[in-house]
């Protein structure tokens, strides 16, 4: 992709024209003969997406949330993200969760335990491996996963665990960002501190987690990078398996678009595919 190109999805982003701009990543998102499987329901009226490569059998299974600050978001707009991860072997869910004001901290959270929960259960039908099932996403949506992964109490209510998960994978996500300051995140997270407290994923790190990867550009300014730093000393404290990678420049638009046909300045997608590879 040319840098004016990008220079241009960015400029979308930030003018708030997110349809606009994932119209144009989609298009330009080779399928490589992945099959998609849309609109299926699997929870409080909410349906997913699945992306799966050509006579799948067996392949990793990945989750994929997308991120708007918890306000926003389609699953649609995401395609470009289901397909390339497909393209490289894996079979891709990518759900929708209700978002405030409409839900808050645990409608959302309850949502995406449920994704999961449907994830393993029908994995096999997709050409998928219950076993190896992964949870990613980007900013808000890599916040749900990392809480998916951390916090024992939203798997628990759908029967499973964190270290069911073969590992959790965030991108720009924020996983130690108080205290709140904006009036919709204290609607949506709680007003007191022990209420807030239940939203930050460092909080939960208790040794009992699957492997994570922690992917973060330098030059973020929207997620400060002392999130995911925080988040992979909790980590290691606790003797877990993490691995972080800080690309030089890297903004939170950009660590999201190397996902796909713009690789930019970050191997985002390389790096993702040989730690799902690895675990």
């Amino acid at each position: 992709m040319t840098r004016l190109l990008l220079t241009s999805l960015i400029a979308l982003l930030l003018t708030g024209c997110q349809a606009a701009l994932f119209t144009v990543v989609n298009a330009r998102q080779p399928s490589a003969g992945v099959v998609a499987h849309r609109d299926i329901p699997f929870d409080n009226g909410l349906s997913l997406d699945v992306y799966s490569p050509p006579d799948a059998t067996h392949a990793p299974v990945v989750v994929f949330f997308y991120g708007g600050s918890w306000k926003s978001g389609k699953r649609q707009w995401y395609r470009w993200v289901g397909e390339a991860l497909a393209a490289r072997g894996m079979v891709v869910v990518v759900p929708d969760y209700r978002t405030w004001p409409k839900a808050k901290l645990d409608g959302f959270m309850d949502d995406a335990a449920h994704a999961v929960a449907w994830s393993r259960g029908h994995a096999a039908a997709y050409g998928g491996d219950a076993s190896h099932l992964f949870v990613m996403g980007h900013s808000a949506g890599a916040h749900i996963a990392a809480l998916l992964a951390t916090d024992k109490h939203w798997l628990e209510a759908v029967g499973m665990r964190p270290r069911d998960l073969s590992g959790f994978i965030g991108l720009a996500g924020p996983y130690d960002f108080l205290p709140l300051t904006d009036d919709s995140f204290i609607d949506m997270f709680g007003k007191t501190p022990a209420e807030q407290a239940r939203s930050q994923p460092v909080n939960f790190v208790d040794g009992d987690e699957p492997p994570a990867l922690l992917l973060q550009g330098d030059a973020d300014t929207t997620v400060k990078p002392s999130n995911a730093t925080s988040l992979a000393d909790r980590y290691r404290a606790r003797g877990e398996a993490v691995a972080l990678k800080m690309y030089p420049g890297v903004k939170h638009i950009g660590i999201l678009l190397a996902l796909g046909p713009s690789k930019g300045k970050a191997p985002v997608l390389e790096d993702v595919v040989t730690f799902i590879n690895a675990n």
